[in-house]
């Protein structure tokens, strides 16, 4: 927890230890944390020096200093000084640091959208190899900030699922809005449902579809992925990343398409089960976006009141028309009342 702030492993260890304690001398905290006593004693004269822990008291006559770790030091008593005070500057610099790196972001990006107006050549980059395959799949997943969009063929090649679920699980955490479309053949592999479960648990939105044209992933509509034939790069996986363009709106064209074609999944006591035809109703949450369009809330109100994201509202919008078959809100406000849906 407190590495993020700058502590290691074997300081936390020790903080987290004197903090149950109102004092306690290196050899008592060596017994609780399992640190050798003259480690722990060096800790902690290191948090004294960095303001996280003072001396209490003294047994003996010994006196810390940096260079001895003998009696003195090891039988000195310790407390924390209050975290309020001592953890505000480490927090400051954190954020500092975070706001730094993200200036130089923005300005990495924009320099690099400036530079030679983005010829051709910059709107797709081929990527061949498993390694730079997997390493570009990974930044796509783990650099999305707003959204994912996924297509998902067949067996993983360059990436394996349990790796996939990392970078899935990192983004849902962000709460980026994840949504996928799984080829029928995908479901085949071991132990897949039971991941699609969790995943769908975590907050994943999943579809079925019987098949896919191809495999794809996009992120915040800004980059998207797609393999290539394994033919053309003599046998090793490869795939193209393409940036903002014509041909990449194309694709998450592409994707809305089949997502409004593909049946929802949802979760049973052991996997999946695609939504039937006889049994497509609204989600309970599509059911609330509902209640308060009919009451004249706008899409950002909706949004703003459930705590959901304004494309959320839109996507619950867009699945109850096409339950409703129909075109208009003002359609799908008479179906939902001929259907008793409220």
């Amino acid at each position: 927890m407190l590495q993020a702030l700058g502590l290691g492993p074997a300081e936390e260890a020790i903080y987290t230890a004197l903090l149950a304690r109102p004092t306690a001398s290196a050899q008592e905290l060596a017994g609780q944390t399992a640190i050798e006593e003259g480690e722990a004693a060096r800790i902690l004269l290191d948090l004294a020096t960095r303001g996280l822990v003072a001396v209490a008291t003294e047994a003996g006559s010994g006196t810390p200093d940096s260079t001895d770790c003998g009696p003195g030091l090891q039988t000195a008593r310790y407390r924390l000084t209050p975290p309020s005070v001592a953890l505000a500057p480490f927090l400051v610099e954190q954020r500092n640091a975070l706001h730094r790196a993200e200036t130089a972001f923005s300005m990495l990006t924009e320099q690099y959208r400036s530079t030679a107006a983005h010829p051709a050549g910059s709107v797709v980059e081929v990527v061949v190899g498993v390694e730079q395959v997997a390493h570009r799949f990974h930044q796509l997943q783990r650099g999305a900030q707003r959204e994912l969009l996924v297509f998902l063929v067949g067996v993983p090649i360059a990436v394996p699922r349990e790796d996939a679920d990392v970078s899935e699980n990192s983004a849902l955490d962000r709460g980026v809005d994840f949504r996928v479309v799984a080829a029928r053949n995908y479901l085949d592999g071991h132990d897949v449902a039971r991941d699609m479960r969790a995943a769908i648990l975590a907050g994943l939105e999943l579809r079925l579809a019987d098949s896919l044209p191809l495999k794809m992933v996009v992120s915040d509509r800004e980059r998207a992925m797609v393999p290539l034939d394994m033919a053309d790069s003599g046998g090793e996986p490869s795939a193209i990343v393409v940036h903002r363009s014509g041909l990449l709106t194309a694709l998450v064209h592409l994707f809305e398409r089949e997502w409004a074609q593909a049946r929802p999944l949802y979760t049973t006591p052991t996997g999946v089960r695609a939504e039937s035809a006889a049994d497509q109703q609204p989600t309970e949450g599509e059911l609330e976006v509902l209640a308060l369009l009919l009451a004249g809330f706008s899409d950002r109100r909706a949004a703003s009141q459930l705590g959901v994201s304004i494309r959320t509202v839109e996507r619950r919008t867009r699945r109850l028309m096409d339950l409703a078959g129909a075109d208009s809100r003002l359609q799908l406000g008479w179906h939902a009342a001929r259907a008793g849906w409220l």
